[in-house]
């Protein structure tokens, strides 16, 4: 029960968020009816932060994560957070395929990079759209510029064997072809990998596993463990600009 209530909690905060004087736009997007993205523009610059939500790819909506605005947008940046498709109904690679879309478009709107942003599936997401390499899409490479991910998971296989798979549909091809643990990386850029510290063992080993991987590659690449959170209030920590993800963000956005 501690998980619905959390995001309960979070909605309502959402609702509270002013969001006609922070300039939040709704823009549709691509073809599915889910794929809408909130564009929250303050005027600036630099990079946009796409925030990209949890639910392990079959649940929630941009709606439960307005308030992860309001430290991107107290820091000068653009905000941008998205709905996609869910599972079962598309499978984890056309949720992929969603995003860079709304990647490519936001690009090409605003004419700037993207530092891609995610809790839990949505740091996966988000870590895949900084591996993707953007020249096979018509885009310049850096496109996404850097990545933070809060409690993602980055190789996939692990999920074959547990309940959820019933609506992800991953076999052992489509399993390693969603798991940007296994890509080859195009380009270096910074990685924010982030866990709550009271999280299980194999999300602490997931972030732990990507970073390592990519420092590996030449990235300048950091894990580390936010203090007396769990899977779900880790989260919390993007909206305070004092924790230590909100000044990491800061960090990588500002040598994008």
């Amino acid at each position: 029960a501690r998980a619905p209530g959390h995001y309960r909690a979070m909605a309502e905060r959402c609702e509270s968020l002013p969001r006609q004087s922070q300039g939040a736009t709704r823009l549709p997007l691509w073809r599915a009816p889910r794929n809408i993205v909130d564009v929250f523009e303050p005027g600036s610059a630099g990079p946009i932060v796409l925030f990209i939500h949890g639910g392990y790819w079959r649940s929630f909506d941009k709606s439960y994560f307005s308030h992860v605005a309001s430290v991107p947008l107290q820091l000068g940046y653009t905000a941008a957070i998205p709905s996609y498709s869910l599972c079962p109904e598309v499978s984890v690679c056309d949720i992929i395929d969603e995003l860079r879309q709304c990647c490519i478009w936001l690009h090409n709107t605003f004419k700037r990079p993207l530092v891609a942003a995610g809790h839990s599936a949505g740091g996966h997401l988000a870590a895949c759209l900084a591996a993707t390499d953007w020249r096979q899409y018509g885009q310049a490479g850096g496109l996404v510029s850097a990545c933070l991910s809060i409690s993602g998971l980055f190789d996939l296989r692990p999920l074959l064997a547990v309940p959820i798979n019933d609506d992800l549909k991953l076999d052992r091809v489509t399993a390693a072809a969603a798991s940007p643990l296994l890509w080859p990386l195009p380009f270096p850029k910074p990685l924010v990998s982030c866990v709550g510290a009271l999280e299980s063992g194999e999300f602490k080993r997931q972030a732990a596993s990507l970073a390592a991987a990519w420092k590996g590659l030449g990235c300048d690449s950091t894990c580390f463990a936010i203090e007396s959170a769990n899977h779900f209030t880790a989260l919390d920590a993007l909206s305070d600009p004092q924790s230590r993800p909100a000044m990491e963000l800061r960090r990588i956005c500002d040598a994008s």
